[in-house]
């Protein structure tokens, strides 16, 4: 028996928990560079504002409203996420990690699912202040479906348990096939030009003409559709093969030195990552690009790739060659709108070879993870870039993203952290 646990209007909630006075007023989140709606509470949703709409042709509406607007504020929404899989975490004796948002449960065994749903729902919203839905069912694709119901109608109060066959039958006969996780847009054309338009007649489809006309893993969803789990919980998080960090700028860039500064920033984020997760790269990719919308300059999208003669972690060996790539592609006529790092050939940092030809270099490969780990401790413990390259530069910077309406770091910076008042 699965339950996926969904946070409702997840990063909207986020902005909420720090702000009680917006528990009635419509919330939305906007993309980098405050470009786009990315998250809308409930009450957004109502006012029409469609998901993905640019902020420019919604902001007289958000305006005349009265919508709290907020520039993404990814510290906050990640430490949130931390703390409410934790809290799942306590209570559930697997889990698995979905998304930021979302997570899978095996409530196997339990005599009371429902009870169990609805008590460590109270305890999520009481302990982290993030409301969540509940959906329980046989399979996970039939959990999700029962989520997404538990989340639209208030009648099931934020639980509902998809058993009884009456109850498997009217859900899916609602929810459209393209709707059905795993399926999207592009499947659901497909499926559609079958007859097949809902998830009930998915589910009544002949598994293996499925298999024939699409592959194995459709085939698997309309045996997970009536109630046949295929789909294990996996707890084991799969080891990453690459890790990129990049952003679009603020504004569009030209100078090499404000490139410098963005590069070494990524570069630097990047390095940091790794050495959370224990991996070493051998491979740093750099690229650049232009507006590919703007008519008035050819679109340029470039990128230089550079192999290292042994994996590593170490941030100033990474920044070494991401910064020698960007001097190789940098063009001084071109009006530059994104720029990232990307980390290739991901490998655990504790199992590198060590070299026989080389013992010297594995003697400053020591020193390096040492003097890393100074480089991440001091930080931890003094505030993210107390100790960074300098490169990365001081003050503002005019290459940074926009975020006109970003929140407070409420969570993870000691300056930004809220205050009581008593009397």
């Amino acid at each position: 028996m699965f339950a996926l646990v969904d946070c409702n209007n997840f990063y909207a909630s986020c902005e909420r928990v720090f702000a009680p006075a917006l528990r009635r007023r419509p919330v939305v989140v906007l993309s980098n560079n405050d470009g786009c709606v990315i998250a809308r509470s409930a009450e957004s949703k109502e006012l029409g504002i469609p998901m993905g709409a640019p902020f420019h042709e919604v902001r007289q509406l958000a305006v005349d409203q009265g919508v709290a607007v907020f520039s993404s504020n990814y510290a906050l929404y990640g430490d949130m996420s931390r703390r409410v899989m934790q809290t799942l975490a306590l209570h559930a004796p697997r889990m698995e990690i979905y998304s930021i948002d979302e997570a899978f449960l095996d409530l196997t065994g339990l005599p009371d699912p429902v009870g169990f749903a609805r008590q460590l729902r109270a305890t999520v919203l009481r302990w982290t202040g993030i409301p969540v839905s509940i959906g329980i069912a046989p399979s996970k694709t039939l959990a999700k479906a029962a989520n997404r119901l538990a989340k639209k109608n208030a009648a099931f109060e934020g639980v509902l348990f998809l058993a009884a066959e009456d109850q498997v039958t009217t859900a899916l006969r609602d929810l459209a096939v393209e709707d059905v996780w795993g399926i999207g847009r592009r499947w659901g054309e497909r499926l559609r030009g079958l007859g097949l338009t809902t998830a009930l007649r998915l589910r009544e489809a002949d598994p293996e003409r499925i298999r024939r006309r699409f592959n194995l893993v459709l085939s698997r969803t309309v045996l997970e559709l009536r109630g046949v789990s295929c789909l294990a919980l996996d707890e084991v998080e799969a080891a990453s093969k690459s890790l990129l960090v990049s952003r679009s700028f603020g504004a569009k860039v030209t100078e090499l030195a404000d490139l410098v500064s963005a590069v070494t920033h990524h570069a630097s984020r990047a390095a940091e990552r790794l050495r959370e997760q224990n991996l070493a790269a051998s491979h740093v990719t750099i690229f650049l690009h232009t507006n590919p919308f703007d008519r008035t300059a050819p679109f340029r999208h470039d990128s230089s790739t550079h192999a290292l003669h042994r994996p590593s972690q170490d941030s100033g060996l990474l920044l070494h060659h991401a910064l020698d790539g960007l001097r190789r592609l940098y063009r001084p006529d071109c009006r530059y709108q994104k720029a990232g790092v990307m980390l290739l050939g991901l490998t655990p940092a504790d199992r590198i070879q060590p070299s026989l030809l080389d013992p010297a270099g594995d003697r400053r490969e020591g020193r390096r993870r040492e003097l890393m780990r100074a480089l991440d401790r001091i930080n931890r413990a003094m505030g993210r870039d107390c100790l960074r390259y300098g490169a990365a530069g001081f003050g503002h910077r005019h290459w940074q993203p926009r975020a006109e309406y970003r929140s407070r770091a409420y969570t993870t910076r000691w300056q930004e952290l809220p205050l009581a008042r008593a009397g």
